[in-house]
């Protein structure tokens, strides 16, 4: 069993994880904004702001595994949020030197290759919100791969992550965008959830960031 803190446990991925997590027996913490909110079977909620390294501090203390599933809404709430807060991730959990948990980041699905040298974000006739959460995946990505000094993974789904059932399959792969059996690159919620924790479980990409696509 590994102690896990979930930040953004209120929003749609977060809560997928925390339902995987506590499902296999791991202690979840859900760290959120708004406890009053929270509806999950997490065995701790705690109030914290991701962009707070105190609270990213507080949050991390203790645990095996820090997750951060935060969201920014539109293309300027995730400009505003996903890379301000990879870089208050990694200060707050400096502080702890080397009692600091492992991050597990949600990422996007933006910078992955759709061939040598070529991202889904340069298909043309993006809509700019559509293109403005891509790159702020991106940034944060940039800078997590400059972190040497922690355990940081980042998990970007398939280009479709959509509502659905849990089926437990699907394969990963690093940077090529992946597609299924039909040639589409799609996975549930509950599927990338699974995969998240199949990390915790079975880590095998400390320090890079990899993609799950449904099988």
């Amino acid at each position: 069993m590994a102690a896990i803190a979930v930040i953004g446990a209120n929003g749609t991925i977060g809560g997928a994880v925390v339902e995987e997590a506590v499902a296999r027996g791991h202690e979840v913490t859900a760290v959120v904004r708004d406890p009053d909110r929270f509806r999950g079977d997490a065995a701790f909620v705690e109030r914290g702001d991701v962009l707070s390294p105190a609270d990213v501090a507080r949050a991390a203390a203790r645990q095996d595994v820090l997750v951060s599933a935060v969201g920014g809404g539109d293309g300027p709430g995730h400009v505003a949020l996903i890379e301000p807060a990879a870089r208050s991730l990694v200060e707050g959990l400096r502080t702890l030197g080397g009692a600091a948990p492992r991050l597990i980041a949600v990422g996007g699905a933006g910078s992955l290759e759709t061939a040598p040298g070529v991202l889904v974000w340069d298909e043309p006739a993006l809509p700019e919100p559509v293109l403005q959460i891509m790159h702020a995946h991106g940034a944060a990505l940039d800078y997590y791969r400059t972190v040497t000094d922690l355990r940081w993974t980042v998990l970007s789904p398939a280009a479709d992550i959509h509502p659905g059932a849990r089926s437990g399959r699907y394969h990963t792969g690093l940077d090529l965008l992946l597609t299924d059996l039909h040639g589409r690159s799609r996975i549930t919620v509950p599927d990338y959830a699974a995969a998240l924790v199949d990390e915790i479980e079975q880590p095998e990409h400390i320090g890079e960031r990899f993609t799950c696509c449904a099988l």
